[in-house]
């Protein structure tokens, strides 16, 4: 089992990493700015299963296909920006508001939510270079099951992920409430989170594997 120690080290890095703002704290906030912290909350809980897929990969060594194989990684980051151009165009499109949906639009499709947040996560194959790069310097071989031990650092990961993003998404729910507390909300969160999936987009098509 890994040492304290370890698990101190990696935590610290966790804490950086998750504490600078990044693709995914951005759609998490701004899902909470358009329909609430569930909403919020619900994209997060996709997201850490997306995490815990990346770490399983690694632990069975299909992350090294996207270092062995160029193309698949170009396969899946053109795939992944294409779903959030999909996002981002159905966001756009939706009558009404997402704060104040017409009787087509449900308030809170948490399940949908959900698929997005995991789907985005995983269509991401920089997450899965980013296990496959920072997971192996805490791993001790000698501390027992390689895939015991990823999987446990996936953990550690998630959980420091929660209580960040958690906080995100509470500060960015409360600000939403009080800047449309009006009768007739705005569509500005709606545009915001549909911006948000298109800029995402553009910046996972244009990012090279480096």
């Amino acid at each position: 089992m890994l040492s304290l120690t370890t698990l101190a080290l990696f935590s610290g890095a966790c804490l950086a990493l998750t504490a600078t703002p990044g693709p995914d704290m951005l759609l998490i906030a701004s899902r909470s700015v358009s329909q609430g912290r569930t909403a919020g909350f619900a994209s997060l809980a996709g997201i850490l299963a997306g995490t815990y897929c990346h770490a399983l990969a690694a632990a069975f060594g299909l992350s090294q296909l996207f270092v062995a194989a160029p193309m698949a990684y170009d396969i899946v980051r053109f795939t992944g920006a294409a779903y959030l151009l999909y996002l981002a165009w159905k966001t756009f499109r939706s009558q009404g508001t997402v704060l104040a949906p017409d009787a087509s639009m449900r308030r809170f499709p948490i399940g949908r939510i959900f698929r997005q947040g995991l789907f985005t996560n995983l269509l991401n194959p920089k997450v899965a270079l980013f296990v496959l790069a920072l997971f192996p310097q805490f791993v001790k071989p000698e501390a027992g099951s390689v895939a015991v031990q990823i999987m446990l650092l996936a953990t550690v990961l998630n959980v420091i992920g929660f209580v960040v993003n958690g906080s995100v998404i509470l500060l960015a729910s409360k600000l939403s409430r009080k800047l449309t507390g009006g009768k007739n909300p705005s569509r500005w969160p709606q545009y915001l989170l549909g911006s948000v999936f298109a800029g995402l987009a553009c910046r996972l098509a244009l990012a090279g594997q480096r």
